[in-house]
């Protein structure tokens, strides 16, 4: 007999199904709880995935000026070309007309247009707006383009290794690009599209477009009116001293702002080499920045400085060079075999004369000169913002011989690098005090909030005594003649120099060399710095004084020109000389016959009898330059 129902039981009932419909729904809340807030936004991001298809905007990279405002780099609209193979209605017609419009292979094209596995395929990067236009005109199904950025170089082969370039995906790949990519890259977008389960796009759904944010702009310390006459200059020298690179680099000497920086051979920006790796690797380096070598007579203006600053020298002592000096044994010439004789501290300078500059470096000693080496940041990288700078190379100081010493006094047995030798001369010429030499002013966001301005350290190396002292001996230097003689009217002061290079065995390299001069003006208080380095020239003539100091003259007096700098003197005139032959006589009489000129010489070899001459007779020269007499 079955139990009859009773309130109890049925109580119990509907308890127990009400306690299953509120587990089943702290389960269903809980669930609910966990799709729309903990994985909501992630299963958002798949749903849209599985309904969209979207294309990437690519947000332009950030502008790069120079000092006065002149637009160097900008980025310009070019697009990216896509297939989706499942909306592809005639895929043959498709591949011909892309192969032929995006100079593709047609077969591999084919292979793309017809994949109806995948959903989308690249098909070419950064292609121009012409070319995207007439691929619109075409009305190709499947086919879609996306905006990218190109990046252009509005001066070409200027400014080739600072500015640097990018890769096709616009990231930075050298100089300038490369540093301060996090800078340059912006933010980019997107175009979203609705599409069905295959991937192809519903017809009459709206296009949504979240855009980009373009980089930051960089400003730098360049005046590309001053690159432009620096880069001018270094063509010209590259071609007539037949030479393997130029470098050179313009400072603003109170600041350590770089004006101009630049080598030669180089390459148009718009137009990189990228089939020849060792062409773009080889001439897209800053050498300024990452090569490092003997820098010669130029160095002469450090150990003067430094034996200066100690008391070590006066202007009253006078040093004998007979063309040579004997240290730890060994005979170590000065570059006039001849010998110069006794002179003064200033002329000894002036004729940049070995002898009395190992003297220099012998009074010094070892302790102080590496104290001074490290006071000067020898050995040391500058911290200028150029990727792959070197510190160049400075001999233990336990390992330092006297004869070492010696070499170190006029610029050999050590090794800089051009933008640490010219910050150091900054420093000694400017009153005294390094700052850490700098090409970026600022970086500013498209608002035109500041993002980075460079960290600049500034320290006295040197009193201002010193300082003056030395601008007083390279402005007798360059004008030997007279004041205002160099660059007829103007206040120049500088150093030449001449160095041998080595090979990959640490052996003398013969008949390499490399020849550089550092000029400042105006020489008593200079505001700008100009250096030039010929690698190895090979036209017939290696000294600094022959082979560079020419291109320094002639980079002044288009500087003046730009600025409008009028003349410091307006009555110095440089007289016209008629260059003498020379050949077949004694060196003596050589010697003795341009100096009646106002002629200065350069003697290579160690003959008694001049056997070749440059320039040639019946040159038109002028008082005060420098020529080359060859001996036997």
């Amino acid at each position: 007999m079955q139990k009859p129902y009773t309130l109890y039981s049925l109580q119990k009932r509907i308890l127990t199904v009400s306690l299953v419909l509120i587990f089943l729904a702290c389960c269903l809340g809980v669930r609910l709880f966990v799709v729309q807030i903990i994985n909501g936004k992630a299963l958002q991001i798949r749903a849209t995935d599985q309904w969209t298809r979207d294309l990437a905007l690519v947000a332009p990279r950030g502008e790069i000026y120079d000092r006065t405002g002149d637009t160097l780099a900008v980025s310009y609209t070019t697009y990216n070309v896509y297939v989706r193979g499942r909306e592809v209605t005639d895929a043959e017609r498709t591949a011909q007309i892309l192969s032929n419009l995006l100079d593709l292979n047609n077969e591999n094209t084919l292979k793309k247009v017809s994949n109806k596995n995948i959903s989308e395929s690249l098909l070419k990067m950064q292609v121009e707006s012409d070319i995207a236009e007439k691929i619109y005109e075409a009305k190709l199904d499947g086919i879609y383009m996306a905006e990218n950025v190109g990046r252009y170089y509005v001066y070409g082969d200027l400014m080739t290794q600072l500015l640097g370039f990018t890769s096709i995906d616009n990231v930075g790949q050298s100089g300038i690009e490369a540093y301060f990519n996090s800078y340059l890259t912006g933010q980019d977008g997107y175009s979203y599209v609705q599409s069905d389960l295959q991937g192809k796009e519903i017809g009459g759904n709206l296009r949504y477009y979240v855009s980009g944010v373009a980089g930051n702009n960089i400003n730098l310390t360049v005046d590309s009116k001053i690159q432009i006459i620096l880069e001018s200059i270094l063509n010209k020298a590259y071609e007539e001293q037949k030479a393997k690179a130029v470098t050179g680099i313009v400072m603003e000497a109170k600041t350590g702002k770089l004006l101009a920086i630049s080598s030669k051979p180089s390459f148009d920006l718009n137009d990189v080499p990228r089939d020849d790796l060792q062409a773009l690797f080889s001439y897209s380096k800053m050498s300024a920045v990452t090569d490092t070598y003997e820098p010669g007579s130029t160095f002469k203006i450090l150990t003067v400085a430094a034996a200066l600053e100690e008391g070590l020298v006066s202007l009253d002592d006078t040093f004998y060079c007979p063309g040579y000096r004997m240290v730890d044994g060994q005979r170590i010439k000065c570059w006039k075999t001849v010998g110069h004789g006794t002179q003064t501290l200033a002329e000894a300078f002036a004729n940049s004369c070995n002898c009395c500059f190992m003297d220099l470096a012998l009074r010094l000693g070892v302790d102080k000169f590496y104290e001074y080496a490290e006071k000067f940041g020898l050995g040391q990288k500058t911290g200028i913002t150029i990727t792959g700078e070197s510190s160049g190379i400075l001999m233990k100081k336990e390992n330092v011989k006297t004869v070492d010493l010696a070499r170190m006094g006029f610029g050999h047995a050590i090794a800089v690098t051009p933008i640490q030798l010219l910050s150091i001369v900054s420093a000694i010429t400017n009153g005294g005090i390094l700052n850490t030499p700098t090409v970026v002013e600022n970086i500013k966001d498209i608002y035109g909030n500041v993002t980075y301005e460079p960290k600049v350290e500034s320290r006295r190396i040197i009193s201002q005594e010193t300082s003056e002292l030395v601008n007083s001996f390279l402005k007798l230097t360059t004008n030997k003649t007279g004041d205002y003689t160099f660059v007829e009217g103007y206040n120049v002061g500088g150093k030449t120099g001449t160095a041998q290079k080595y090979n990959e065995n640490g052996q003398i390299a013969q008949g390499k060399y490399i020849s550089s001069f550092i000029g400042t003006y105006p020489a008593d208080n200079p505001e700008y710095l100009f250096m030039i380095m010929v690698d190895e020239p090979s036209a017939g003539a290696y000294y600094g004084s022959i082979v560079a100091s020419p291109y320094g003259k002639e980079f002044f007096s288009q500087l003046f020109d730009y600025k409008d700098i009028p003349k410091d003197d307006a009555e110095s005139v440089r007289k016209e000389v008629i260059m003498p032959n020379v050949t077949g006589m004694s060196l003596a009489n050589a010697l003795a016959t341009l100096k009646t000129l106002n002629l200065f010489c350069e003697v290579d070899g160690e003959g008694t009898f001049v056997t070749n001459q440059l320039p040639p007779a019946g040159t038109i020269c002028y008082e005060g330059e420098t020529i080359l007499i060859s001996t036997s």
